[in-house]
């Protein structure tokens, strides 16, 4: 029996077209504690809304954890114009060019949807000419134009619409016969659904894991305290499946798992990484080790909040982080089988 590639990605479909910027996080949060109660898995939900599964193992004494996190990028209303247009906050770190064009979704504080895209003040070439092009993209000339008949601050206050409420992007999620999957937010939930793969497999294989494991699905990542609480006293190796960053002086592409060495935060572990280098290797999978130099994960938050653990770093390769997004088939199947290798492994490097 092997991992399911089509229930990864079925997973991550499902996933990615459930909205959750990071403070939103409610409807996806439940989907998930409703994926694991198919799965059988017994889990608590954190008082930050993150949820936390668990696999008993031999050792009771010593535990692993695997974390990724659910939360997006997003925004939220910072000020409704008075053409009846709205100023955005983003949510996470990204530009606003990496949204220019893009459908999005407000939810009122009553949970009433309203549809818009997202444009520069001066967006028509025919009007504006070459300054349309130039422009800076920036909170100040960048707006939310409503698919409503609005043409005041009062006509879109008529809507339920107020500052602080959330907006979502559409992720406009393919997957192509060649085997690529497109979608905004496969960082991070591409690795929820590696995570649920390999949770699906297990169960279905009856494996006994060497050490009792906790699977952390965070909420918070993308602001950076998801996966900072909530670790249980007896880990001692915390690894973080999150996505391996593409581009220039990257070795990592779109088919493999990517195994971080150092990110903004410093060196991960060296006897984990090397470790899960050995294992990459005697499983024949295409990996490949980089350096990300703009990046933290929830291992490196963990640390930072005084947790004493054995910290790592690996996901699949995803090309335009934090843009519209870009991974194929094969970097979830090589992902998934280092994790399902990982967590099968005798050897602890604590």
């Amino acid at each position: 029996m092997t991992l399911s590639t089509a229930y990864m990605v079925e997973t991550f479909c499902q996933l990615a077209n459930t909205p959750s910027p990071s403070g939103n996080t409610g409807k996806v949060m439940s989907w998930v504690a409703d994926e694991l109660d198919q799965l059988g898995v017994s889990y608590v939900k954190t008082n930050k809304g993150a949820v936390l599964a668990t696999l008993p193992g031999k050792n009771k004494e010593k535990h692993r954890l695997l974390t990724a996190h659910v939360d997006t990028l997003g925004a939220m209303v910072k000020e409704i114009k008075s053409n009846g247009r709205l100023k955005l906050t983003l949510i996470g770190g990204f530009e606003f060019n990496a949204i220019e064009g893009e459908h999005c979704t407000i939810e009122t504080d009553s949970g009433r949807l309203v549809t818009g895209t997202i444009l520069s003040t001066k967006a028509s070439v025919h009007v504006y000419g070459r300054e349309a092009g130039k422009m800076e993209r920036n909170e100040s000339n960048m707006e939310v134009r409503l698919d409503e008949k609005v043409k005041t601050k009062e006509d879109v206050a008529a809507l339920g619409i107020s500052v602080g409420n959330f907006v979502s992007f559409d992720p406009r999620v393919t997957v192509t016969e060649s085997g690529f999957i497109k979608s905004r937010h496969i960082d991070d939930k591409a690795s929820v659904a590696i995570l649920f793969g390999v949770l699906k497999h297990i169960g279905e294989s009856g494996i006994e894991l060497p050490y009792t494991t906790h699977f952390l699905i965070s909420n918070n990542e993308e602001i950076g305290y998801g996966g900072n609480s909530s670790v249980p006293a007896q880990v001692v190796e915390y690894l973080a499946v999150d996505m391996g960053a593409i581009g220039d002086g990257q070795t990592t592409d779109e088919y493999c798992v990517s195994i971080c060495a150092k990110d903004s935060s410093g060196p991960y572990h060296y006897g984990l990484r090397k470790h899960l280098v050995r294992l990459a290797e005697e499983q024949g999978l295409n990996y490949q080790v980089d350096i990300y130099p703009y990046y933290g994960s929830d291992a490196s938050a963990a640390l930072r909040a005084g947790y004493d653990i054995v910290h790592g770093l690996i996901g699949p390769g995803v090309d335009a982080s934090h843009s519209h997004e870009r991974t194929h088939k094969e970097a979830l199947e090589n992902t998934g089988k280092l994790v399902l290798a990982y967590i099968q492994s005798e050897e602890l490097q604590a």
